[in-house]
């Protein structure tokens, strides 16, 4: 596991909680399961995911046991000093990039993406024919002080951004600041323009604005994502890792919904400069590939996946700002809290990341992901808010 020296400083990505009211079937609410969580009890089972130091052995061990198959490095440290690990697999001429926990608190992803390494550097025909076809490099803890501190936000004061940036010196903190942690929402600090500067006048922005690569952890992603444009030429796909609020239901059904995904973050590509790499139809085929793995296991409760909602403006993230520069994208929202469901429920929630990622891998190996509509993404059933009795 090759070590590198830190960045200087960051960038950021992730997507709006928002909440729609309207639309689900009459008693939905009250045919809600008893145990579904909606967010309203205490947290305390963060035991069910690997900390820091777990996370550091675990790779160490992916690399080992592969035969260095998945090469494991560091590609930069956190504001604390953490390292912020990238997993690269596969020699293919096509490239996937999945991000994990730019979000602290988020964690369902990060062992579904330490599982799915282990399945792609093995030695079976499936993870053979991938490997050819497919690169896919994966940061399995972005926001790796958010994860040890069980927080949304990274850890970094607006002095140390000023410390870094003194032409910021006065300007009021950026609007994704939070000074009570203090930190900021990493997934707000991105810009499609990968040389952009922090400017005085671009403070403190809003939710409808792009970011500035003001923390560690975004400046990190943006370098990773900037090095396989440099190889491939674009980074053709952009899978981001999250979870949302538990209580969702499919609209016109009331089935719980257990994921929203997404592949619209830009109202209007035309309004943040001239992006001719934007690529909608592409970013839509994908989250298709994704809703029809997850549709094909039947009965199992996956298939109740939803859109998340698609009246999003978010270029400061790190979904609209790389989609902007070409990528593909999708968003996984998985619905927990993360911190009170159970070692079963846990372990459900993890397999489902892990059959959508790789039906989007798979698609995207075997070029069936060329021959998907993308208008089949218009038929995906919206998320609705169910509220807790």
């Amino acid at each position: 596991m090759r070590r590198m020296t830190r960045t200087t400083a960051g960038l950021a990505s992730a997507a709006l909680l928002a909440v729609a009211m309207a639309g689900i079937l009459p008693g939905a609410a009250q045919a809600k399961p008893v145990n579904s969580h909606c967010g309203l009890e205490p947290g305390g089972n963060r035991a069910s995911f690997v900390d820091h130091a777990q996370l550091t052995k675990k790779l160490e061990q992916i690399e080992r046991t592969t035969k260095g198959t998945v090469d494991v490095d560091v590609a930069g440290y956190s504001n604390q000093g953490r390292e912020i690990y990238e997993a690269r697999v596969g020699t293919g001429d096509t490239v996937i990039l999945i991000q994990s926990q730019i979000h602290g608190n988020e964690n369902h992803g990060t062992e579904a993406l330490l599982n799915l390494l282990g399945r792609l550097g093995g030695n079976t025909a499936e993870a053979r024919e991938i490997r050819e076809n497919v690169t896919i490099v994966a940061v399995p803890r972005l926001n790796v002080d958010g994860g040890e501190h069980d927080t949304r936000q990274n850890h970094m004061s607006w002095d140390e951004v000023v410390e870094d940036f003194p032409q910021l010196e006065g300007v009021d903190p950026a609007w994704n600041y939070r000074g009570a942690v203090p930190g900021f929402d990493v997934n707000r600090d991105f810009n499609p323009d990968l040389d952009y500067v922090p400017q005085p006048e671009d403070f403190p922005g809003n939710s409808a604005d792009t970011g500035w690569y003001i923390t560690p952890e975004a400046q990190t992603m943006r370098d990773v994502y900037a090095g396989l444009e440099s190889e491939f030429g674009i980074v053709d796909y952009f899978v981001d890792l999250h979870n949302q609020w538990p209580c969702y239901a499919q609209e016109g059904t009331g089935n719980m919904s257990p994921l929203s995904i997404s592949a619209k973050f830009i109202e209007d590509p035309t309004e943040f400069g001239d992006w001719p790499n934007f690529d909608y139809d592409a970013s839509r085929r994908a989250n298709v590939a994704v809703y029809d793995a997850l549709q094909e296991r039947g009965n199992s409760g996956f298939g109740h996946l939803t859109l998340y909602p698609q009246d999003t403006n978010l270029p400061g993230t790190a979904l609209g700002s790389f989609a902007l520069r070409g990528s593909a994208t999708v968003l996984f929202e998985t619905s927990s809290n993360t911190q009170s469901d159970g070692q079963k429920a846990n372990g459900k929630l993890i397999k489902q990341v892990e059959t959508g990622v790789m039906g989007l891998i798979t698609a995207v190996a075997d070029g069936s992901i060329d021959s998907l509509d993308p208008e089949d993404y218009e038929e995906i059933p919206e998320r609705v808010y169910l509220p807790a009795d």
